[in-house]
Formats: structure tokens, sequence, C-alpha cells
């Protein structure tokens, strides 16, 4: 794999079209969210017509919502709010719901009644990234909670620290029958300009046929100050590289993302790297990738990632 520059002469006047496969919407005084006690800049509603006014122009031409982790209590009532959100936003193609897969086998009934609210839903996440432990995901009962998603062809998203990422690499290997969706690259140490163990776990992950990476939550983990797409080149070949374009997925990350930087911003440092790659594979990862992982023609869950 070639390494990833910032020419502009590859596809430089070519907007390709975009499928975001990480995109939150959430209201505050809907839902508790208490990690949002740390961010009071993003304590307010965000909803489609926020996102559809900070992306102006862009060509995004399909959505994937993925859950807010909100207090465990309201996860159900949060899947049914997105669903009827879906009806009025037609570019909602799917959902990534919440699921308490630390019940190992109990979480069947909560996965039955994600089942029962709409196809739309297509995976599941349980945000792991602020678990004390950094081997949480090996737990027993997590892991049963994981392999009983393949029963239901739900995908497992995976929110995670890079300290984290050792122990998501035997979790991948003891699921083979599920699918994973690593967010975020495992949220590289890219403000302290480090790439080990990070990068060694990365391609351990490429080398496991059930998992695809979302370029997604980049700028976050970087200076959100000083960061420029220069810092953000050596982590974009990394995944390159592990796992090909076509294992790579495009996720805004917004609103998130403001933390650090417009959308459009964002949006633009990632375009730049990918220009000097052919145009079919910068396609890959903007859309038919996450065409293909999320089964956005289908209207069926789950997903394969080859």
């Amino acid at each position: 794999m070639r390494d990833v520059s910032l020419s502009s002469s590859v596809g430089a006047d070519e907007l390709l079209p975009v499928i975001d496969a990480h995109v939150h919407f959430w209201d505050p005084q809907r839902f508790r969210m208490p990690w949002l006690e740390a961010h009071p800049q993003l304590k307010r509603a965000f909803g489609p017509e926020d996102y559809r006014r900070e992306t102006q122009g862009l060509p995004i031409e399909a959505l994937v919502y993925v859950e807010v982790v909100v207090a465990p209590e309201e996860a159900l009532r949060e899947a049914a709010w997105i669903v009827e959100v879906a009806r009025e936003e037609p570019r909602l193609k799917a959902i990534v719901a919440a699921a308490p897969l630390e019940q190992g086998l109990a979480v069947r009934a909560h996965l039955e009644a994600l089942r029962a609210l709409s196809p739309l839903i297509k995976g599941v996440r349980r945000n792991i990234e602020n678990e004390a432990e950094d081997d949480f995901c090996l737990r027993p009962a997590f892991i049963d909670g994981v392999r009983l998603l393949a029963d239901y062809g739900l995908s497992c998203d995976v929110c995670v620290r890079h300290q984290q990422l050792a122990s998501v690499v035997e979790l991948v290997r003891r699921c083979p029958d599920t699918n994973f969706i690593l967010d975020h690259l495992g949220k590289p140490p890219i403000r302290r300009g480090e790439r080990e163990p990070w990068r060694e776990h990365i391609h351990a992950l490429g080398e496991l046929p059930n998992v695809v990476c979302k370029v997604s939550g980049m700028v976050t983990e970087a200076d959100h100050e000083r960061w420029s797409a220069y810092d953000l080149v050596p982590y974009l070949g990394t995944v390159m590289a592990a796992f090909g374009p076509e294992r790579l997925l495009f996720g805004g990350d917004w609103p998130v993302v403001l933390l650090a930087s417009s959308y459009r911003r964002w949006y633009e440092a990632l375009r730049a790297m990918l220009s000097a790659y052919p145009l079919y594979e910068q396609r890959l990862l903007w859309s038919e990738t996450a065409r293909r992982v999320y089964r956005l023609e289908d209207g069926t869950p789950g997903h394969s990632p080859a």
C-alpha cells in the first residue's frame, strides 16, 4: 500500500458520493446522557436539521445512526425514537442501537425487542471505552452476548481506547461468526504522536476477516486547537495498509467532531489525504464499503465484512 500524502492531483474536482457511517442525534431533555457533563459545548439538542445545516453542499447521500450512550434503562426508548426520526430524515438508512452485551445470553430479550422495532436496526454497540478494566470485553458473559449477535444478523460496533485494543483482538478471534466494526480507528494517541502498540494491534485486527474499521473520530484524538491533516496521515496510512479501502468506511462523528473541528474541515482534510489514491479506492471508503457493511440496499439486518 502506497504512503498517504496530501497531494490534490487525483480527483481534486470530483466530489464523490458520501455515506456517513457514524452520525449521532440527541436531545438531553429527552434522554439522560451523563457523559455530556464533561462537554458543555455539546450539551444541547442536535437533530437532523442541524446536521443538514452543518453539511450543506457536501455530497452526503445516506447516514448511519450510532447510539449515543444514554442511561442504560433508556436504550430501547432511544432506539424507538430514532426509528421515528428516520421517517422524517430519508437519508437515515441504518441504525446501530445500544445493547447491554454484558448480560450474556440474557441480552436475547433486548435483541428481540430491537428486531421488533425496525429492519433499519442493522447492528448494536455497547460502548466500553470508559470501562476501568482494559479487558472488560473478555468477560465470559460479554463474549456470550457478542456471539449471540450472529443469530440475529446484527453487527457489533466497537468503541474503545487504544489501550483496550489487545483485548479487542482477542474478542474478535473468539467470536468468528460475529461481524465487527471498529469505531474511530480504535482511538489512537494522535495528540501525542504515538503509534505503537496501536499500530501492532491494528495490523492484528486487519488479519482477521470479520472486522472492518471506521475512518472517524481522528480529529478529536488529535490536538483540538492545533491539529492539521499532516498529524493524521500516519494513522490513516496504517489502517489503509492493515485493512485496505474495501474494509474502511467514512464516519463524520457528528456532532462530537465539533469538539475539534467543523464537519467540513474534517471532510476536506480526509479528502486531501485520500486524493493520492485511485478514484475507485476513494469511492470504496467514502460510500461503497458502508453500503455493503450495513446492507443499505436490502432492508435486512447484519453485514458482510469482506
